[in-house]
């Protein structure tokens, strides 16, 4: 190995004295880029130290009063009961959409076009009603005798009313994620397992959807996130969630902007959390399908300041 000469400006290459260094490309837009950004956050920081309407001693006083933190919990519950009842529920509904039974595709792709077709406020309010359209709910054989019957308005309380919504409207889109991850995966991968002698649902369970999951984690994610923001929609009927616990405070308090501040801090808080999470589930499955893993936040703040990096000489360009 040699090194690679360098023609001095006369033309002539002189490796015992020319030594020059090759340092990184300078990025002046990304320099004004930075000081455009560091001048409106210092406006935004500005006013919301000056402006004394945001209260924020008020905010302090309830951020971690009793009722916010149990409407915290309340919501976070929400999230997460009503995902776990999304995914399994679109899991199967995407593998109807798949089937070769036109029956039972299109009975999917019914409930898909209902529950994405109509407003996730009205489907609430239409099961928290459901007493008015069904004031009895029996068990029994169909057409024939009843062996239990139930009370609508006991069996159908605001929370029941809140789950059946959320997860209802969420499956429709989230069997729509599980079918797109599913026909993501190469045709080739189903006819090798079945010519091994694989079952259709062994082949689903142990071939299709574990290759799936790197195409159906980022928008599952995001549905979480956003699962997380619409469960503030159940305050309409009175599930003593997060907006709802803030609107209750500020109702008797009348000083809305300052709890609704402390509605959004929290909001804030979960959405981070579960952005963090997301973004290395994401990097956990990116593994084996990339050459190099995705950076890191941390790593691509150094990457964008060149911390960590050296000059290059023209002595260290080897063939």
């Amino acid at each position: 190995m040699r090194s690679v000469p360098v023609q001095a400006p006369g033309g002539l290459a002189d490796e015992d004295t020319l030594d020059l260094p090759v340092r990184p490309a300078r990025h002046p837009g990304r320099w004004l880029g930075l000081a455009v950004v560091a001048v409106l956050a210092a406006m935004l920081v500005n006013t919301l130290l000056t402006n004394p309407r945001f209260e924020w001693d008020v905010v302090a006083q309830y951020f971690t009063s009793e009722s916010i933190i149990l409407g915290v919990r309340r919501t976070i519950d929400l999230t997460v009961i009503t995902m776990l009842i999304a995914v399994l529920l679109g899991i199967v509904l995407a593998v109807l959409r798949l089937s070769p039974n036109p029956i039972l595709s299109g009975a999917s792709w019914l409930f898909i076009w209902f529950f994405r077709g109509t407003p996730l406020l009205v489907q609430l309010l239409v099961w928290y009603n459901l007493a008015a359209l069904y004031p009895d709910l029996s068990l029994g054989i169909p057409f024939g005798p009843e062996f239990v019957q139930l009370e609508v308005n006991v069996l159908i309380t605001g929370y029941a009313a809140a789950v059946l919504g959320l997860s209802l409207n969420e499956s429709a889109y989230m069997a729509e994620i599980v079918r797109a991850g599913i026909l993501s995966v190469d045709q080739g991968q189903t006819e090798a397992a079945q010519a091994l002698g694989m079952s259709r649902l062994r082949t689903m369970r142990r071939v299709v959807l574990p290759q799936a999951m790197r195409v159906i984690i980022p928008p599952l994610g995001n549905d979480t996130i956003n699962m997380l923001k619409m469960t503030s929609l159940v305050s309409v009927i009175a599930v003593p969630e997060l907006l709802f616990a803030s609107q209750t405070i500020y109702s008797r308090t009348f000083q809305t902007i300052p709890l609704l501040l402390v509605a959004c801090i929290w909001y804030l808080i979960v959405v981070s959390l579960l952005s963090v999470g997301q973004y290395y589930i994401e990097r956990r499955f990116a593994r084996g399908a990339t050459r190099n893993l995705p950076l890191t936040p941390f790593q691509k703040v150094k990457k964008f300041f060149g911390w960590g990096q050296r000059g290059i000489t023209t002595t260290e360009v080897k063939e």
